[in-house]
């Protein structure tokens, strides 16, 4: 193996490096810079929106919160590490007077978010986030569900391995239609 994807916990990598000390970690972009959020204080909101309309603070609070992930988003749409660190600085310089302790938080650990970049291009959407693994994870809940209990563990493992064989026929397909 060598990457793997995490939301940002603590035991999956500690597990890992001493399993398979090799494998890279990618921190999820999503859950990263989703979390911000948490940490916003909306100091010093605007009063007024770019069109010079007037703002509740519910709305400017909403507006602050859109902007700050928006952009930091943003560092991520770039195709190397060099333009992600110079739009990383950016955002750092635009925010952390605004949102000291959002814009701190978002940077412990950054660099995890930056592993994507050592592997090609093409990968780099699927492997930046845990998406694809939430989906299917997602999808074997919903089956598991409209099963209800499973009389052994051979059947929770086939319906699992079934769930992962549609995925991948779902792959093939888009694959196809797009070659042709």
């Amino acid at each position: 193996m060598r990457l793997y994807v995490s939301d940002g916990t603590l035991g999956l990598p500690k597990a890992l490096q001493k399993n398979l000390p090799n494998a890279q970690q990618q921190r999820c972009i999503t859950h990263k810079v989703r979390g911000l959020e948490r940490y916003l204080s909306y100091g010093e909101l605007p009063q007024v929106d770019p069109n010079g309309q007037s703002l509740k603070p519910d709305e400017a609070k909403r507006q602050r919160r859109s902007e700050i992930i928006y952009e930091a988003y943003q560092i991520y749409e770039v195709d190397s590490m060099e333009k992600a660190q110079q739009r990383l600085q950016q955002f750092v310089a635009k925010w952390q007077l605004l949102e000291p302790k959002a814009v701190q938080v978002f940077q412990r650990d950054l660099e995890l978010t930056f592993t994507f970049y050592q592997f090609d291009s093409s990968l780099h959407r699927h492997i930046r986030t845990t998406n694809h693994l939430e989906r299917l994870f997602r999808e074997f809940r919903t089956k598991s569900d409209e099963m209800g209990a499973f009389p052994h563990e051979i059947s929770c493992l086939t319906v699992f391995f079934l769930v992962i064989e549609r995925d991948h026929a779902k792959h093939d397909r888009k694959s196809m239609a797009k070659n042709s």
